[in-house]
């Protein structure tokens, strides 16, 4: 199988590493087909695209054709033998409209269809970060319609893998009031794979060490380092701005700020009934991440995080993303204590 790259920073491409427990579960869907569409949620920039395109060459290569499509990016990938597919992908690519997004999302589920009355008899539909292209009010109708090629399909076939993505955790809330989607959580980079990505980094301006302990290996935070110059300050900066934290906080209540506080030594202490409002808006904010099902492997995509880490802002039923987002609501609770 071909490893691809990826671009971790302006001028920093990296080769994909690790993940093989999450391309081993693709493969086992790929054996007997998707009887729902799995829909694979976790912290921003934990790595699920490049997985995801990763799960594409791997899907190609077992004989399946395979359409990707990241409406956010604008990228599509089609291992498919039929020209009027890549052609359609590539208009709606192409579209100086705000339409495009939503038209590569549609792409996806209405190609996949074409596929199977042109007798394609091994099916991939794979769907990256669409509910942010769509709008997270469309999340369960969208996943609903993957779900109809598997079930109403306009002609036979062999298999279907139906994957979708999501960083939104509002989207799960939405999803999950049905039974079209099976949810899988993924977690960041381990220590090993953390390693290996690390290594193709010319010249880190922090230790292997310190730059585990500010992105608990997540490979997007590792990139915003190095577009910081590795300047720990300016990278929770963006995420401050980004966002709006200041403003977030200045809106919390004094109880709300108190539990805060405890949310940042111990993120488990807003998983009581009268905190869960707060956890909401921190979790719509892609801040942390909540009801992180037990640490067995058979409920993630990949590893499952150690089920409780001070250092990495983990909990067992609540995460913060990593701790750079940790560190970001810290200094924005201080910035209005100030005040």
């Amino acid at each position: 199988m071909r490893r691809i790259k990826s671009s971790l920073a302006v001028g920093l491409s990296v080769e994909f590493v690790d993940r093989e427990l999450a391309l081993k579960r693709v493969e086992e869907w790929a054996e007997r087909g998707t009887r729902l569409v799995q829909v694979v949620y976790g912290p921003e920039g934990c790595g699920k695209s490049t997985w995801l395109k990763q799960s594409a060459e791997l899907l190609k290569d077992l004989g399946f054709y395979v359409i990707y499509v990241n409406p956010l990016q604008r990228e599509y990938a089609a291992y498919v033998d039929v020209k009027d597919v890549v052609r359609r992908l590539a208009e709606a690519a192409a579209e100086r409209s705000g339409v495009a997004e939503v038209k590569l999302a549609d792409l996806a589920v209405q190609l996949a269809t074409f596929l199977i009355k042109k007798k394609r008899r091994k099916i991939a539909i794979l769907a990256d970060d669409v509910f942010q292209a769509i709008g997270v009010d469309k999340a369960a109708s969208y996943v609903k319609w993957m779900l109809s090629v598997i079930e109403h399909p306009p002609g036979e076939y062999e298999r279907i893998v139906a994957i979708a993505t999501t960083s939104e955790g509002a989207t799960r809330r939405v999803i999950g009031r049905h039974t079209w989607a099976i949810q899988y959580p993924m977690w960041n980079m381990g220590r090993e794979g953390f390693h290996q990505l690390f290594e193709q980094i010319p010249s880190a301006g922090l230790s292997e060490e310190e730059a585990w302990g500010w992105t608990g290996g997540n490979p997007r935070m590792l990139g915003e380092l190095h577009a910081a110059g590795w300047n720990v300050e300016e990278a929770t900066r963006q995420i401050v701005e980004m966002k709006r934290l200041a403003a977030f906080a200045t809106s919390l209540t004094a109880e709300e700020e108190e539990w805060l506080e405890e949310a940042l030594e111990d993120p488990d202490a807003l998983f009581t009934r009268e905190r869960l409002p707060l956890l909401e808006r921190l979790v719509d904010l892609n801040l942390v991440i909540d009801t992180l099902p037990e640490r067995d492997a058979r409920f993630w995509i990949d590893a499952p995080p150690p089920e409780k880490s001070g250092e990495l802002g983990i909990g067992r039923h609540v995460a913060w993303q990593t701790p750079l987002h940790r560190e970001a609501v810290r200094r924005s609770l201080r910035r209005v204590a100030t005040k």
